[in-house]
């Protein structure tokens, strides 16, 4: 077998490019090419015998290997040898079926990932994609770097029309799903279709969650979850148009971003104390708070909604606290719910997503899931590179594979506002027993938290170079003790981290 293009994973977004170098910038997220890891051959080590395992995890996206000696490449993300790991004995794998019809519901990234997986390994297979937007699939994540004007309509696209032709992919666009029965193996569609399947992958996403405050289905409210709702935005949201973001998560602020780079006046409003409280403490988010103020964007914290007001129009925000922000248009960035409700009626086992085993099989054996409408372990991830991985293995499986998903480390790399983030762990000491080394350095702000002479979380703001040795140190539970005792600066830490 001859050896794969090299590979590298942007480490803010999960994005796997394939490829001599890295891309100058993220077709997604826009990182540089500095913020990639490559995948390849690591330094020859000393020599040491060679473990024995029947079963290796790959160290990038989790993948499981089931053999006597690692792949010569994961056929998810491309990573060599190298980073494969030796894991327990093997546990039961799926049967190898054939490969049939396998139709696909949804063309985010989780649906056209399990698309190209589904066709590499198996040519012969009939594959159908069914999306209900009507624009061929596109990357979502770029949305508001199109709501900025950084990206083009035509830049927004995942894979050509002609791509899809040339690898056989049936695609149906503005159909929507209506109806599973999972005993006679047919989709009913809302035109009226019927629809056989030997192998059902779902990848319906999910839809914005909005609060059920007053108002909410004013003209110019909308969330930003399609390229429809970008249009919208647009269409609404010009120089000095005052508007108002509900919600300091991630996407109300970059598309507070996108629309003061367009000359509006925006207002963020975030009802917690702070930023991004699932990836800050409060010091670090006061440091983010002052580069989103440098972009003239106006930000209220504990602001919570009471209603929208206007007649048909929007016309404002009320607060609880009777404050009343002008706004003629509203976008709500509140988080997002996983598209269940025709899973569920067909009788699949649902919790916050759909309830997938470690083969991305829902409790129906010829039904996958994958990407935001997923839950795995009792989570769902609802990012891109878990949802561009999950699709992968899952449309690899409805062909017959038996690639294993064990889940993804939970940190975060962000870039905000074209800042760069990395958290991992509690980012809040919890009682007296953490121990927390934090400060200032060369301009940035890092956090390191210990327990138990173990580093258990971190944040790095501004510079991120040492993410992935914290990434390491912190998974593999590395011994801390000797740093600790010396009461270590946060410049020393750096230093311990980047021996």
């Amino acid at each position: 077998m001859s050896a794969p293009e090299k590979s590298w994973i942007c480490t803010v977004c999960g994005y796997v490019h394939h490829g001599p170098v890295a891309p100058e910038v993220c077709c997604i997220c826009g990182a540089t090419s500095d913020l990639f890891e490559l995948q390849e051959e690591a330094p020859p080590a000393p020599a040491a015998a060679a473990p024995t395992a029947s079963r290796w995890r790959c160290l990038n996206c989790e993948y499981i290997h089931d053999g006597d000696a690692p792949p010569e490449f994961c056929p998810v993300c491309g990573a060599p040898p190298e980073r494969f790991e030796p894991v327990a004995a093997a546990a039961p794998a799926i049967g190898t079926a054939e490969a049939g019809r396998v139709v696909i519901v949804g063309a985010g990234i989780a649906g056209v990932s399990a698309a190209e997986a589904a066709r590499k390994h198996a040519p012969d297979a009939e594959i159908l994609l069914l999306s209900k937007e009507e624009p061929l699939p596109y990357y979502r994540l770029n949305l508001t770097r199109y709501l900025a004007g950084e990206v083009g309509k035509d830049e927004l696209v995942l894979q050509s029309d002609a791509w899809f032709k040339e690898q056989n992919i049936q695609v149906q666009m503005g159909c929507e799903l209506c109806a599973i029965d999972p005993a006679k193996k047919t989709l009913a569609l809302r035109d009226g279709q019927s629809l056989s399947y030997d192998r059902l992958v779902l990848a319906m996403g999910a839809h914005p969650f909005i609060p059920p405050f007053p108002g909410a289905t004013r003209e110019n409210v909308t969330a930003l979850r399609t390229l429809a709702d970008a249009d919208r935005i647009l269409s609404a949201a010009g120089e000095g148009t005052r508007c108002a973001v509900i919600g300091g998560g991630l996407l109300g602020l970059e598309t507070a971003g996108a629309l003061a780079r367009r000359g509006a006046d925006v207002t963020l409003l975030e009802g917690h104390g702070w930023l991004l409280p699932r990836q800050l403490n409060q010091t670090a988010a006061r440091y983010l708070e002052a580069k989103v103020e440098e972009t003239g964007i106006k930000l209220r914290r504990q602001a919570r909604t009471q209603e929208l007001i206007g007649e048909e129009g929007v016309r404002g925000v009320l607060l609880e606290d009777g404050d009343t922000i002008d706004a003629e248009l509203v976008v709500i960035a509140t988080g997002v719910r996983s598209n269940t409700y025709i899973a569920r009626m067909a009788g699949l086992e649902v919790n916050r997503g759909i309830v997938v085993n470690d083969h991305l099989q829902t409790s129906q054996p010829d039904i996958f899931a994958a990407g935001d409408v997923a839950e795995h372990r009792g989570v769902a991830y609802g990012t891109w590179g878990p949802s561009q991985f999950q699709g992968t293995m899952a449309g690899l499986n409805a062909v017959g594979g038996a690639a294993e998903f064990a889940g993804m480390p939970r940190s975060n790399m962000l870039k905000v506002l074209g800042y760069d983030l990395f958290s991992i762990g509690q980012v809040k000491p919890e009682d007296a027993s953490y121990r927390e080394v934090e400060g200032l350095h060369e301009g940035h702000y890092y956090s390191f938290i210990f327990r138990d002479s173990h580093m258990v979380s971190a944040i790095l703001m501004g510079d991120t170079a040492l993410s992935a040795a914290v990434k390491r140190v912190a998974e593999q539970k590395e011994d801390c003790a000797d740093l600790l005792a010396a009461r270590p600066s946060v410049a020393e830490v750096m230093a311990f981290l980047g021996r």
